[in-house]
């Protein structure tokens, strides 16, 4: 933390608490305080370490300012060489700053003042810095043996009053020898929801998924961070993926059962293929079945010709990383916010040959008009329209599932979403025959499980059509539910026109806000993944009543956490 010289010991307490609070910590998880070296002595610091009963810490100019900070200021940079001091001390001090980097507990700890910044050991716990430099940690229940190497996770950024400046840093251990950008996180004892019973008492489950996520591309947009990186590792309420709740449905559960005995015999797609014809009018040589959507991008980019393919933005990024994995150059169509994300066919490239878009759109939620995409399509173009979530949309109007007459359609579809089979991976492609026979010579043998072919039959049928379009009615409730309760707060911006299964909203600041919402026991989509869109918005999942109005409560929480 830092504090400017002469600031009060109850000055620099009075930020300790709040950071501690929006933390949800007590000042009992409080170890240390840390600063920049040449302000450990300052009074106020000091005064407030006294009271909290722990030692303060200092660290050299040079080892703060080789820290690098997510929110940098000029001034510090200027005076210390340091673009935060309070990040930086305690992003150090949460990585193990006392050097042997040995120490225990589910210990969290915090920093204030003027140049401080707090720390804990390489222990299980958090460390927060404040203003120019302070760091403080909490320990755990005392005893001290050899551990882990530990990485500094940003529990809460910088928090400043007019004189004193704190951040909030959580340590978690990284297994030994896995130093890589892509090292895993040794595994907690158990998840976090706020209140729940065995959940942590005091301390939050710090998150760090996304920053396992690592993913080489051309821009800062993590292409390959997808919802269930969110809630992979810890127990939170899932509002960042887009799968439907209590699903799949009894009914199906049996069916994918029964099929296990079949497990011995290789699988056989004709009789799912054809459901998936009749099901949408269609010849089954107009039919590919595959695993998931997702499959679906890479065959595309790796079977079918392509010398500008153009991928519309904000959408789903699996298309444009399959692309890219795939050799190939990508454009980017970025619709606007201020049109609402909506398409304007005349953006997309005349000479592009390959054209992807979503609708409704991931993770805008817009439906574009079924004529706006058609106008896209034309002879030496191939068309990619993502329906994965057209089946949560009231009579799937604007699906262009079935149209034979436009060159170069290809529509996908996902049996994800609306029954819950994500771990199961079925989708299927509807497209020219001569583009479905391109398509499945780039598939491995038996590229689709027995029991994913027999969901497949199974959810095409009339009585699972007309569960489904019940479904997407209720979600349409359930998503107005949300979008007027999030109409209550003046910080948050709803894209207009929902009609998919989430909305994007804009906050200032959404990615400190995502972060506390985490604390509170909430799992929000992040939404800088997206090309066209930054660390300002969130994708929030549809969910039912009871679960929206408690959300809607911890978002209150959080937003007034940041003040």
């Amino acid at each position: 933390m830092g504090a400017r010289s002469g600031v009060p010991a109850d000055e620099v307490l009075a930020l300790v608490d709040a950071v501690l609070a929006e933390a949800g910590l007590a000042r009992t998880a409080v170890r240390s305080l840390a600063t920049l070296d040449a302000r450990a002595a300052e009074p106020g610091i000091a005064g407030a370490a006294a009271v909290l009963g722990v030692p303060v810490r200092g660290f050299a100019a040079g080892k703060l300012a080789a820290v690098s900070v997510p929110h940098p200021s000029a001034r510090p940079l200027a005076t210390t060489g340091t673009a935060s001091v309070a990040e930086a001390a305690a992003l150090l001090a949460a990585g193990g700053g006392r050097g042997a980097g040995t120490g225990t507990g589910a210990g969290a700890s915090d920093g204030v003042g003027a140049g401080a910044d707090t720390g804990t050991d390489a222990g299980d716990g958090a460390s927060a810095g404040v203003g120019a430099g302070a760091v403080s940690g909490v320990g755990g229940d005392g005893v001290v043996e050899p551990v882990a190497r530990a990485r500094g996770v940003l529990l809460v950024p910088k928090r400043k009053t007019r004189r004193v400046t704190c951040a909030l840093a959580a340590s978690v251990p990284v297994r030994p020898r896995e130093d890589a950008p892509g090292a895993r996180l040794l595994p907690r004892t158990h998840g976090y929801i706020a209140g729940e019973p065995g959940s942590p008492p005091t301390i939050p489950t710090p998150h760090t998924t996304a920053a396992m996520d690592m993913h080489t591309h051309t821009d800062a947009h993590d292409l390959r961070h997808h919802g269930d990186a969110e809630v992979r590792d810890e127990k939170l309420i899932d509002l960042a993926v887009n799968v439907r709740t209590d699903t799949p449905p009894d009914w199906l559960r049996r069916r994918i059962a029964d099929s296990l005995t079949g497990l011995a015999a290789y699988p056989d797609g004709r009789v799912a293929r054809a459901a998936v014809a009749e099901r949408h009018d269609l010849p089954p040589n107009r039919v590919l079945l595959t695993a998931g959507a997702a499959e679906a991008f890479v065959l595309i980019a790796r079977a079918l010709p392509a010398r500008r393919p153009v991928v519309v933005h904000p959408q789903f990024t699996e298309p444009e990383a399959a692309l890219r994995d795939a050799g190939h150059a990508v454009d980017r169509v970025l619709l606007r916010e201020e049109d609402g994300f909506r398409l304007d066919p005349a953006a997309v490239p005349e000479d592009a040959d390959l054209v992807v878009i979503g609708n409704p759109t991931n993770p805008t939620s817009v439906l574009h008009p079924a004529a706006s995409i058609a106008a896209l399509a034309r002879p030496g173009r191939t068309l990619v329209v993502d329906e994965a979530f057209m089946d949560a949309v009231p009579g799937e109007r604007e699906s262009l599932a079935g149209r034979t007459d436009l060159p170069g359609l290809v529509v996908l579809r996902s049996l994800t979403k609306t029954w819950g089979l994500a771990g199961l991976r079925i989708g299927y492609v509807l497209a020219g025959p001569e583009t479905v026979a391109a398509l499945e010579r780039a598939q491995p043998l038996w590229p689709v499980s027995t029991p994913a072919l027999v969901a497949a039959e199974a959810c095409m049928s009339r009585a699972a059509l007309a569960e489904a379009e019940h479904a997407a009615h209720r979600i349409g409730m359930e998503r107005a539910h949300l979008l007027a309760g999030l109409a209550e707060f003046d910080e948050v911006r709803t894209v207009a026109g929902a009609e998919a299964p989430f909305v994007l909203v804009r906050i200032d600041g959404a990615d400190a806000v995502r972060e506390r919402l985490r604390s509170l026991g909430f799992a929000a989509r992040r939404g800088d993944t997206f090309p066209g869109l930054d660390r300002n918005w969130l994708r929030l999942a549809v969910r039912d009543r009871a679960t929206t109005n408690r959300f809607l409560q911890a978002l209150d929480q959080a937003l007034l956490m940041g003040g």
